[in-house]
């Protein structure tokens, strides 16, 4: 049996999942002569070759996938091993993450927090902004606000509300010809997104004068008198800089779902959360089916 350092398989999988030396060493904390070395260790305990270092970013090895899919496994089950004893602790569990897109942290659930601060002051509520998905398999969030269903089986997936979308931009825009609109909207990384499909489809010919992955970056451009954008209407309809346009193509909406893991529920700090935000997402942006 062939005897290495967890911590080796640690730095691989973080290697794996970032895709590069400094992106593993970003995410662990490290300098990437230490992952390096630590990768080296591993491939030397096991006698076997793991990846193969490119320029930029590195790649794996057959040897490298196949030991991959075994350690995601071993990982999962050292992060629900904690989830488990994190629910036994109960009550001594105070800090719980949670991951959410940036449009959802600042303008949702960010407002809402004093409130919960004041009903719950025990909690302190840490709230990962990326506009990736979590992973909790990982241990990256004890909760997570998505808008795609979850797929994993063992997770607790909550359907909390839809995001419903309309067409902004500012006051006077409306008065204007349609045929004179120009607009704004996300960049190729989102193209593949609900509203950004719909976006298209009601531009037709026009023009597209202004493209980011940010959703506020956009929201400011409209305001700005750039041109109309697709955002979600508990931002759209709140800004008042901003009017909804007439549009005669249906609003999209996407699902938005609270995601944990059945024993981490179980922890009041983590259920008292997840009822903070089924609260906020159900008045904000109630469900449409």
């Amino acid at each position: 049996m062939h005897k290495f350092d967890w911590q080796d398989l640690q730095h691989f999988l973080a290697l794996a999942h970032g895709g590069s030396l400094s992106g593993a060493a970003r995410a662990l904390g490290v300098d990437h002569a230490t992952v390096s070395r630590r990768i080296a260790a591993l491939e030397a305990a096991l006698d076997v070759k793991l990846v193969h270092r490119l320029p930029r970013s590195v790649r794996l090895t057959r040897e490298g996938e196949a030991l991959l899919d075994r350690a995601a496994l071993a990982e999962r089950g050292m992060v629900q091993l904690g989830h488990y004893l994190d629910a036994r602790a109960g009550a001594a569990t105070t800090e719980v993450r949670v991951s959410a897109s940036p449009a959802v942290a600042t303008r949702l659930v960010a407002p809402s927090l004093p409130a919960f601060h004041r009903d719950h002051p025990e909690i302190t509520l840490t709230l990962a902004v990326t506009p990736e998905i979590a992973q909790p398999d990982r241990g990256e969030a004890e909760l997570a606000i998505r808008l795609v269903e979850p797929t994993e089986g063992e997770l607790l997936a909550r359907r909390a509300g839809s995001m419903a979308f309309g067409l902004y931009g500012p006051p006077g825009y409306a008065a204007r010809p349609g045929a004179e609109w120009s607009f704004i909207g996300y960049d190729d990384t989102y193209e593949h997104v609900t509203q950004q499909q719909w976006l298209r489809s009601v531009v037709g010919n026009r023009p597209v004068v202004f493209r980011s992955s940010d959703l506020l970056a956009q929201q400011e451009a409209a305001a700005a008198g750039l041109g109309a954008v697709s955002l979600p209407r508990f931002i759209g309809d709140a800004d008042d800089r901003l009017v909804r346009l007439p549009q005669q193509q249906p609003h999209p909406s996407a699902p938005i779902w609270l995601v944990t893991y059945p024993d981490l529920f179980r922890a009041p700090p983590v259920a008292a959360v997840m009822t903070f935000l089924a609260g906020i997402v159900a008045e904000h942006c109630p469900r449409e089916d």
